[in-house]
């Protein structure tokens, strides 16, 4: 018999390996959960079951659905935030690339991954729970809208973009990203071949028109137009 390598790792238990992957194991199962179901009729049974544990070892690492929920949302969006705004801090390139970038960046690591599913079940759930559209507020949408914010200062500094009210040009960058990410899990989910948006070609077209309309050389709306109804 030859004589083991006294140098080689030990192998670890599976018991102890299984352990350490039970909370990313969980977070996974909540996800698809979640997404599939939305978060009211998730419960936490099916969460344990389809990760392959008890009930009782869900709570061992998440305490209710909701702090349950919460880490899903750390995991898979908010820990984006801190990417993004290292990746802003060291761009080199002018503000409508800088732009151009962030929306298919999303695309890459939120947009085309289950995780999208998170904005159309806040937006359906919200009212019915207030306190994790407060936690949704300020892990997602704040920092968010802080991030597009200093794409388009940073435009408007470096006369890229027009002068601009920050806050709806921000809602004019989300509007198409959110609309993207809500037909994939709705209509995108059972409409044919033929009517399906192509995410690349979508967002393509959409950051085309944005720098058109955001570029200093466009001819500015009128802040206040005439109503078609005054008449």
């Amino acid at each position: 018999m030859t004589p083991l390598d006294s140098t080689s790792p030990t192998p670890q238990p599976r018991r102890s390996r299984r352990k350490e992957a039970r909370p990313g194991e969980l977070l996974a199962a909540a996800l698809d959960l979640f997404v599939e179901k939305g978060f009211a009729a998730t419960r936490v049974e099916e969460v344990a079951q389809r990760a392959g544990v008890s009930k009782g070892t869900l709570f061992l690492y998440f305490p209710s659905k909701e702090e349950l929920f919460k880490a899903v949302v750390r995991q898979n969006i908010s820990v984006r935030y801190t990417e993004w705004n290292a990746e802003i801090d060291s761009f080199t390139g002018s503000a409508k690339e800088m732009l151009r970038y962030a929306l298919f960046s999303w695309w890459e690591r939120v947009g085309s991954t289950k995780a999208s599913g998170i904005p159309k079940l806040m937006m359906s759930e919200a009212q019915n729970f207030p306190e994790l559209a407060s936690f949704y507020q300020h892990e997602v949408i704040q920092p968010g809208n802080a991030l597009l914010e200093r794409i388009l200062k940073r435009g408007v500094a470096s006369g890229e973009f027009r002068p601009m009210e920050f806050t709806y040009g921000v809602y004019l960058v989300l509007a198409p990203m959110l609309f993207l990410a809500m037909w994939k899990h709705s209509l995108g989910t059972c409409c044919s071949d033929h009517t399906q948006l192509d995410p690349q070609r979508y967002l393509t077209a959409q950051i085309d028109m944005l720098l058109h309309g955001f570029s200093l050389t466009s001819s500015p709306i009128p802040p206040t137009e005439p109503s078609l109804f005054s008449k």
